[in-house]
């Protein structure tokens, strides 16, 4: 064993990031001079942020405009520094500030920056010395580990020791249309009482870790994250009438580098992200992908008005859109936008999600408004805008799912025509709409039902993507849950504090004839067969299928749609509800629709044509063939029919089933299409939501007419006596 291999060996519990490309030059190096009382010498220009090396720690930060640039060292929980080291103009090559402090122990401080330049609004420009900024490569931020715990507003970092052991685990690379996305806020989750973890776990990433068992025992493959960069949740801070209202969602980023520690179940210093890298790890141990919702539009700095935490005393007008007279453009609806077609903003966004995928192993990213990152510095949209061209081709993410929310709060709607070059899903919220829409008995609906259920080949067949560009969604975490969808007509945010004008009046709900929660037994019943009927249809729908938590078992919001601020049981999951035997009989129905998906290919992805010369998707009417797109029409029934490729537990053979979709007030009857003899197959039922106990099990074959109820759902197979599922 080498030199290098002994020590890397000894070195693995040591503050080293033995595996930084540098190590044996930084192993060697030499102090120039002092600054401070503390050895230095100039640094490693290309490494962002503050890494240690073996004979200390590397700082490298860059500015354009800044005249001048101080490293401010802090011993721990100090707010006070205890040295300032100003970088030496042969410190500083080009626009980067770069400096090697030897001999610091990375357990006893933390760091900062103060940095001097022109102030002229006007301009952009907004250097304040006084100012102290965090890094924006900041691993670590200080101070925000117990939630909701005000501090002095001062951002520091810290130094992050970089040995976690990930053994074998890798990305899993799930393909699209295999993936069952589950939509998470990772406080909410576990946070109340009643989710059973252990103490000290609830709201945190190990209390996650805890709920795998339920998550992989439901079916999910993929978990998508509510962000987990650091935030400050206390944005927005204030008391109505006794409730605390703060920034719960975590759509303001304070650092896009550093996990929220807030959400870590004890102090990790220098070791931050290690119970999110084991919650990772045992995901994925498990099959499961992970997503984040990542928000490069702004940050939580806000408008001229809002507070310096690190890019507005850095270089102001590179990374915001600014108006000609120094205003901040709002596109995001927050205060301001990031300036992401900027080739340094550009750099830093790239070089986060590479550490993301490195470093944690992240296997996809939904990018929150995501058009803004395709708006040019002027805020005009761009036709092949350049950040999301590089995201695209970068060699580190070309395994990554990259999901865009196709539109922003300055009104550009972009799904079905996102710039992707092939890489790019979407949310896909025309599925969202039309659905709801449908589902819910409107007029005139079947034609759009139709292309949201075959993979919306109105949006995505011509520019080569396919169906694995259309994330379906009826319910996410912006708006009504699912329950509340078919519980209230209107919205009810009056606990924001915004005199219920804040959340989207368009909701596309019904509440079933009673507005909010009843004793009615028969407005609960369709209430609960509403639920029903919208997760077998997501269930049986070309696209990638996601979920917001809870939603499998009925969890409600109390109608209010834009729960951004509410830390309390309003948005946290009361786990009680599966005690309920309507909850429960939920959430085993949606179990059950997750492995019916799973366990017919022909549903999720193109197949090699059926033996039974049926087509690969066909609609019908109440007769078959003869599908029924008039105004006044309310029932569709939709065929897919491939061969089974021989996949495990797919056997071989044909895959046919047929989804019958009834949303109108009365019964039908209709005939299910002819099938081949030669293959002995006979139409068998699998599903009717108008029964209690929704999966049908034990049945024989289903001749002749077939009675579809009122409001309801019926998912047919074709199989051949003796072979059930």
């Amino acid at each position: 064993m080498g030199k290098y291999n002994e020590e890397k060996k000894s070195a693995r519990d040591d503050s080293i990031d033995l595996d930084a490309p540098t190590y044996e030059s930084g192993y060697h190096m030499v102090p120039l001079d002092e600054i401070a009382g503390y050895k230095v010498r100039p640094g490693f220009y290309d490494m962002n942020g503050a890494t240690a090396i073996p004979c200390g720690v590397n700082f490298t930060i860059t500015s354009n405009q800044a005249t001048s640039v101080e490293l401010l060292l802090f011993h721990r929980m100090e707010d006070e520094p205890c040295a300032v080291l100003k970088f030496p103009d042969n410190y500083r090559i080009g626009n980067v500030y770069s400096m090697i402090v030897f001999d610091i122990d990375i357990d006893d401080f933390e760091y900062a920056y103060r940095m001097d330049g022109p102030f002229d609004p006007e301009r952009g420009l907004r250097f304040d010395k006084d100012k102290i900024l965090l890094d924006p490569y900041a691993k670590a931020v200080t101070g925000q580990h117990e939630w909701g715990k005000a501090g002095n507003n001062i951002y520091k970092a810290r130094v992050v020791k970089n040995n976690f052991d990930w053994g074998k685990s890798g990305q899993l690379l799930t393909p699209m249309e295999d993936l069952i996305i589950y939509e998470m806020h990772v406080r909410g989750f576990t946070k109340d009482m009643s989710a059973g973890v252990k103490e000290g776990s609830n709201g945190t990433f190990e209390g996650v870790r805890e709920k795998i068992p339920y998550l992989k025992d439901l079916g999910i493959t993929a978990v998508e994250f509510m962000p987990i960069f650091e935030f400050d949740e206390l944005l927005g801070q204030r008391d109505f009438y006794g409730r605390e209202l703060m920034d719960y969602w975590g759509y303001n980023t304070v650092c896009f580098f550093a996990p929220n520690t807030s959400y870590a179940s004890h102090e990790e210093h220098n070791r931050e992200g290690t119970q999110l890298k084991m919650l990772i790890k045992e995901l994925h141990d498990n099959g499961i992908e992970v997503f984040l919702d990542v928000v490069f539009n702004h940050t939580a700095e806000g408008n001229e008005d809002g507070p310096y935490i690190s890019f507005k005393g850095i270089d102001n007008n590179i990374y915001y859109m600014l108006t000609p007279d120094g205003y901040y453009y709002n596109f995001s609806g927050c205060g301001n936008t990031l300036n992401c077609n900027h080739p340094i903003v550009q750099k830093m966004i790239r070089d986060c999600l590479r550490h993301w995928v490195i470093n944690y192993h992240i296997d996809g990213f939904r990018f929150d408004l995501a058009t803004i990152l395709g708006r040019n510095e002027d805020g005009s949209p761009m036709s092949e805008p350049p950040l999301l061209q590089s995201l695209a081709f970068d060699a580190i993410l070309g395994k990554v799912k990259l999901i865009a929310e196709a539109w922003d709060a300055g009104g550009l709607y972009q799904v079905g025509s996102f710039p992707s070059w092939n890489r790019w899903a979407e949310w896909n919220g025309r599925y969202r709409d039309d659905m709801r829409s449908f589902l819910k008995g409107d007029s005139g609906k079947i034609g759009a039902a139709v292309q949201r259920i075959e993979g919306s080949p109105d949006l995505y067949k011509n520019d080569g993507r396919g169906y694995n560009a259309s994330v379906n969604f009826l319910v996410c975490h912006d708006g009504f849950t699912l329950h509340d969808l078919y519980t209230y007509n209107e919205k009810h945010n009056e606990e924001n504090n915004w005199d219920n004008t804040d959340g989207t009046n368009d909701n596309l709900s019904w509440n079933c004839g009673f507005e909010g929660e009843t004793t009615d037994i028969n407005i609960r019943n369709l209430r609960h067969r509403m639920m029903k009927n919208a997760f077998a249809v997501l269930m049986m729908s070309r696209g990638t299928p996601m979920f917001y938590m809870g939603d499998e078992f009925g969890n409600s919001q109390g109608g209010n749609n834009n729960a951004y601020c509410q830390d309390n049981n309003i948005s946290w999951l009361n786990w009680g509800d599966l005690k309920s035997r309507s909850r429960k009989t939920l959430h085993d129905f949606v179990k059950y629709m997750i492995h019916f998906r799973k366990k017919h290919v022909a549903v999720r992805k193109c197949c090699p044509p059926s033996l039974a010369g049926f087509p690969e998707f066909s609609e019908h009417g109440v007769e078959p063939w003869k599908a029924d797109y008039s105004n006044d029409a309310h029932y569709i029934g939709i065929m897919f029919a491939g061969r089974k490729m021989g996949g495990r537990g797919e056997g071989r053979g044909d895959d046919i089933v047929y989804v019958a979709i009834n949303t109108w007030w009365n019964d039908v009857t209709i005939r299910l299409p002819e099938l081949p003899q030669n293959q002995g197959l006979q139409w068998f039922c699998a599903v009717d939501t108008f029964e209690e106990e929704s999966v049908i099990k034990g049945r024989g074959a289903v001749y002749g007419g077939v009675l579809v109820h009122q409001r309801s759902v019926k998912i047919f197979f074709a199989a051949t006596p003796g072979i059930r599922r």
